[in-house]
């Protein structure tokens, strides 16, 4: 079957269950909800982690496919859910996060209880997670709202304010793991939609290095390339550390923070003494808006 953006939903969301089954001190995201969110087969990889050897297996598969992916996804996850806690005392209004498969940051960090939480996907993963939702809570839980999307078709600004959102909401957007897969130009729609934000508002995105992209340098990753550059080029777009932060500027964002694999494992990894490898490819990026 051929790879889409909607069937990678899944990967992210099993490796923060098993990082759930690690003893709480080596954790480095704490995700109790990851597990109830898989269909039946993926949750029985979860659980059975919580034996140590069978995880063990698992740990050991997930990286004989893609050496460093898992400490690389549950690292960005963490330093995600870091940024949005360290925001709140900012007067946040809302978090808006794009492309949200189904992460769990509305359901996991209690301090989101009392803000707005618009999560924006495609219509399959948003079906999916609204159906996983009601099984979990009996219903959508009345701080969040989900808002089906096809970034290449349609506009953030018609949907989301279609579903409630205002431009007067100082926000905190979160974009992860997506920006690989669209065109340059449906990037640049989505900025041009964040260009609208109330200032004040923050940023955490991820991208992929654009000389993988381009196959320059695979990083050690050519199983991840010959995946998402040549059986099924889903990963379009990429760009260069150095360009970010002019990009972002055509915006009128501002680059607070870039982070890269070894900060990762200066931040998160050595604390937990955990030594295993970590993706290079993929940085993330921490802006403000400014005033346009």
């Amino acid at each position: 079957m051929a790879e889409t953006a909607a069937s990678t939903a899944y990967g992210p969301i099993v490796i923060a269950g098993l990082e759930h089954t690690l003893p709480p001190d080596r954790r480095i995201v704490d995700d109790p909800m990851a597990e109830h969110m898989l269909p039946p087969s993926m949750r029985f990889m979860v659980q059975t982690g919580q034996v140590p050897v069978l995880r063990r297996v698992w740990f050991w598969l997930l990286e004989a496919v893609s050496p460093g992916v898992y400490a690389g996804i549950v690292c960005r996850k963490r330093y995600i859910e870091d940024k949005v806690v360290e925001s709140l005392d900012s007067s946040l209004d809302a978090v808006v996060i794009l492309g949200a498969g189904l992460d769990t940051l509305a359901y996991r960090l209690p301090q989101l209880a009392s803000l707005k939480v618009y999560e924006v996907d495609l219509p399959e993963n948003v079906d999916y997670k609204r159906k996983a939702l009601e099984a979990i809570y009996g219903r959508v839980p009345d701080q969040v709202t989900l808002v089906p999307i096809n970034f290449e078709d349609q506009t953030l600004e018609s949907a989301l304010v279609q579903a409630g959102y205002s431009f007067d909401q100082r926000s905190f957007f979160v974009w992860e793991g997506v920006t690989q897969y669209l065109t340059e130009a449906a990037v640049r729609a989505t900025f041009d939609f964040l260009a609208k934000a109330k200032p004040g508002s923050r940023l955490v995105l991820t991208y992929v290095l654009k000389d993988f992209i381009d196959g320059v340098n695979t990083y050690g990753q050519d199983g991840l390339y010959k995946r998402f550059r040549v059986r099924n080029q889903v990963w379009r777009f990429g760009m260069h550390p150095q360009a970010v932060d002019s990009f972002l500027s055509d915006y009128s964002w501002k680059l607070l923070e870039q982070v890269h694999s070894e900060d990762y494992i200066r931040r998160y990894l050595n604390p937990a003494q955990r030594t295993q490898p970590i993706l290079e490819i993929e940085p993330a990026v921490y802006a403000e808006k400014q005033l346009g």
